[in-house]
């Protein structure tokens, strides 16, 4: 069974290993049908996708990408700010936390032994490298990431670990809920004009007779790609699917797992990213 995935021409151009996921091509079945890397929070275990079909589709992942061999990196995404840097021979995760429990949502390296990787359904997932290849990052950015900065901080930790604070880095946004299905309350319309501006083109008021007490539609890629033009990050290609509401042409089904859409009964979608080998 071969995954179906999506790829960044950008990245591709920098022969960088990586892959955003669909929701085709895997193992798993019922609501997690069927390339799924995750579950629900607040599902109970006998409603969970088993471990052992999420690591089948990890696996499928890493081969169609080639790096079969590879360590796969991720850390607990609490909608934060904070990045874990992983360095070539240390550790993926402190003594302090357990397995992929570091609490953070982005992950920076230069260790082409390993593989980062996050998942999302609905939030942003952000996959960069810098131009020689030589070291990677991977964010996943829900408007809360957004407003946090988690793009900016990501392009500077992969600065830092390049010790070049002006590395030329290359960024791709992948599947997330575009800007005509991402409906908020006005709280979050506020905090995206408190970042970008009262007059921000990435909050826009619902037109009648679709108003409902203040609701705005927010434009997650489109913000992060003004965080990452702001970062001098020159390149940023945005790949165009809407988790909500893209659909596979020939069966006419959903492409990816959607929080929203699914009411909270949803799998999820991973993006990766490694070093050239």
């Amino acid at each position: 069974m071969r995954p179906v995935l999506l790829h960044s021409d950008a990245l591709n151009a920098l022969r960088v290993p990586h892959a955003f996921s669909t929701r085709f091509g895997g193992y798993s079945v019922g609501p997690f049908s069927s390339l799924n890397f995750g579950n629900p929070g607040d599902i109970a275990s006998s409603g969970r996708d088993p471990a052992t079909n999420i690591h089948a589709n990890t696996r499928a992942v890493l081969d169609a990408i080639g790096t079969p061999r590879r360590e796969v990196v991720q850390v607990y995404q609490v909608h934060g700010d904070q990045v874990r840097v992983v360095r070539r021979g240390g550790p993926s995760h402190e003594p302090e936390w357990k397995g992929n429990d570091t609490k953070a949502d982005a992950l920076v390296s230069n260790d082409p032994t390993r593989v980062l990787a996050i998942r999302t359904a609905d939030c942003a997932p952000v996959l960069l490298s810098t131009r020689d290849g030589r070291v990677v990052g991977v964010a996943h950015a829900g408007w809360r990431g957004v407003v946090a900065g988690i793009a900016t901080r990501t392009v500077d930790a992969m600065r830092s670990l390049a010790s070049d604070p002006g590395a030329d880095i290359v960024a791709s946004i992948g599947p997330c809920i575009g800007a005509d299905a991402f409906e908020v309350g006005p709280e979050v319309a506020a905090e995206f004009q408190r970042t970008f501006g009262e007059a921000s083109p990435h909050v826009r008021t619902l037109a009648a007779p679709h108003d409902r007490s203040g609701k705005c539609l927010v434009d997650l890629k489109g913000a992060l790609c003004d965080q990452l033009t702001r970062a001098g990050v020159p390149i940023v290609d945005v790949l165009p699917h809407c988790s909500v509401s893209t659909r596979d042409p020939e069966s006419g089904m959903p492409m990816f797992f959607s929080h929203r859409r699914d009411r909270g009964l949803t799998g999820r979608m991973i993006a990766m990213i490694g070093c050239p080998g």
